[in-house]
C-alpha cells in the first residue's frame, strides 16, 4: 500500500465554528463527527478533525490546493466576509493575492488563528 495522508486534528477555539468555516469556504458537505471531534472530509478522503484543546492554541499553517473556480468563489467569500488576507505569508501585501508558482495564492487566518493558504498550483 502506498503512503497517503489520512487525517489530522486541528486545534480550535470553537470546533463547530471552525468546521463550519472550512465547509463553507471550501464547499464541502458535512461529515460524521464523534467524541471530541467535529469533522470535515476533503474530496480526496482526508479527514480534518477539529477539537477544543485544554491548552493555549499555537498557530499552525495549513495549505489547500484548489482549482481556479473554487479559488475565485472562496476568495470572493473572504472579501464579502471582510476577512483580512494577504498575498504573502509575511503579511506585507494586504488585500491581495499572488501569482507565484504558475498559479494563484492567498493567505488568511481561520477562526482559531491558524495561517491558512489557498493555492491553485502545487509548489512541486
Amino acid at each position: 500500500m502506498p503512503v497517503t495522508f489520512n487525517h489530522t486534528i486541528i486545534a480550535a477555539r470553537d470546533r463547530a465554528e471552525s468546521a463550519r468555516f472550512f465547509r463553507q469556504l471550501l464547499e464541502l458537505p458535512e461529515a460524521p463527527s464523534w467524541g471530541p471531534f467535529t469533522n470535515i472530509q476533503l474530496t480526496d478522503g482526508v479527514l480534518l478533525q477539529f477539537a477544543d484543546p485544554p491548552v493555549e492554541i499555537q498557530m499552525q499553517h495549513y495549505a489547500f490546493l484548489v482549482d481556479d473556480d473554487l479559488f475565485d468563489r472562496a476568495y470572493q467569500r473572504l472579501c464579502e466576509q471582510g476577512i483580512e488576507h494577504w498575498a504573502d505569508p509575511q503579511m506585507r501585501r494586504p488585500g491581495e493575492t499572488n501569482t507565484e508558482h504558475g498559479g494563484r495564492g492567498v493567505y488568511f487566518k481561520d477562526p482559531a488563528g491558524h495561517a491558512i493558504e489557498l493555492i491553485t498550483r502545487p509548489y512541486l
